[in-house]
């Protein structure tokens, strides 16, 4: 189990007591422990990893993952981004989140390199990307927004950034576009043991907003909620339901062409008047306004209304709350846009960088 050290004492103590821990290695052994040999056997079907969830809507659940799900979701990446025996790929990401230790269990079975930073430095990982050191990255909207900020602009040796975590802002993905950087969206959740679907390097500017084509031996559906479904190698056996899929609890669509579009989560959705309102069109409209950052957007208890369309947004400069309600209110039906607005420095993000909607109402 990857031990997540930036919970606190309480939140690390249940962690180990959910998980029925026995022994805790926080050091590098030594001593006769450091001479012992390590195993030689392998059984591809026992457990490899166990990691929680991020717990961006709720207590972080456990995912039991087994070597073959690592395998077949290495093999599934490796068939859309090649390997190259001198790739170098940057890990800025968590190690206990899948998409970190996915970086390092994929380079150990290609044979290749991968450099690891302790954490998001952006100057570091400026160098590292213009430098040429890397290959290939994994990273989320919010580093990338901050790499924008500190004026990084090339990268000669990078064969792709793999960006996920959450939905990417079209002004990020216009502006890697017009630098020619090889950005693509994937999608993916600890049950998958990462990545399930991502856009060909071909494909990033001209399907950008599209998670691309489900990736080899991934079995992709759409419920008749619209709820995304998953099945295949690289899906933890514990999280598939009684009916064979993984039931993700994200909304989506697959296109005629077999791309998927991810929507947001199906919780997500504000009932305010009797009118659903999708949290996620309303972030991407507010951040459509060269003013703001970044949104987000959730529902309030209304006794009138039932629940109030209320935003969260961090500002590159003063623009009133007057102005923000009028730009959405040009792009989407009335009862959508925010009836409250508060201006926040930063939003609350896992050290992940996903959105923790929950505490923007705690």
């Amino acid at each position: 189990m990857p031990l997540n050290t930036r919970l606190t004492a309480g939140e690390r103590s249940w962690q180990l007591r959910h998980c029925g821990a026995r022994l805790v290695v926080e050091e590098p052994l030594d001593g006769e422990e450091g001479d012992a040999a390590p195993g030689r056997a392998l059984d591809p079907s026992a457990e490899w990893a166990l990691i929680f969830t991020s717990g961006t809507s709720g207590v972080p659940r456990p995912v039991s993952l087994s070597h073959t799900n690592f395998a077949a979701s290495a093999f599934s990446s490796a068939w859309n981004l090649g390997v190259d025996p001198g790739d170098r790929w940057l890990c800025v990401l968590p190690l206990f989140h899948v998409g970190g230790l996915s970086i390092l269990t994929r380079s150990a079975i290609y044979g290749t390199a991968a450099v690891i930073h302790e954490s998001f430095e952006v100057e570091r990982v400026r160098d590292a990307l213009e430098s040429g050191e890397v290959t290939l990255a994994s990273l989320v909207p919010t580093m990338l927004r901050r790499l924008v900020g500190a004026g990084f602009e090339r990268a000669p040796a990078l064969r792709a950034a793999l960006l996920g975590g959450g939905p990417v802002p079209h002004d990020l993905l216009d502006w890697a576009a017009a630098r020619d950087l090889p950005l693509l969206q994937t999608y993916g959740m600890t049950e998958t043991c990462s990545q399930i679907a991502t856009l060909a390097a071909a494909e990033a500017a001209s399907m950008a907003g599209s998670a691309g084509r489900p990736l080899p031996n991934v079995v992709l559906s759409i419920s008749d909620e619209g709820e995304i479904l998953v099945r295949g190698p690289m899906v933890a056996l514990g999280a598939l339901a009684g009916d064979g899929w993984l039931h993700t609890g994200d909304r989506g669509r697959l296109d005629g062409d077999g791309y998927l579009w991810v929507d947001g989560r199906l919780k997500d959705v504000i009932v305010s008047g009797g009118e659903n309102v999708d949290c996620a069109e309303v972030e991407r409209v507010l951040e459509r306004h060269p003013a703001v950052v970044e949104a987000a957007v959730v529902g309030v208890p209304d006794p009138e209304w039932g629940e109030l369309v209320t935003a969260y947004v961090v500002l590159a400069n003063g623009v009133g709350d007057d102005e923000l309600i009028a730009h959405c209110r040009r792009q989407l039906a009335a009862y959508k846009a925010p009836r409250r607005l508060h201006r926040v420095s930063e939003l609350p993000r896992n050290a992940a960088g996903k959105l923790l909607r929950s505490q923007l109402t705690s």
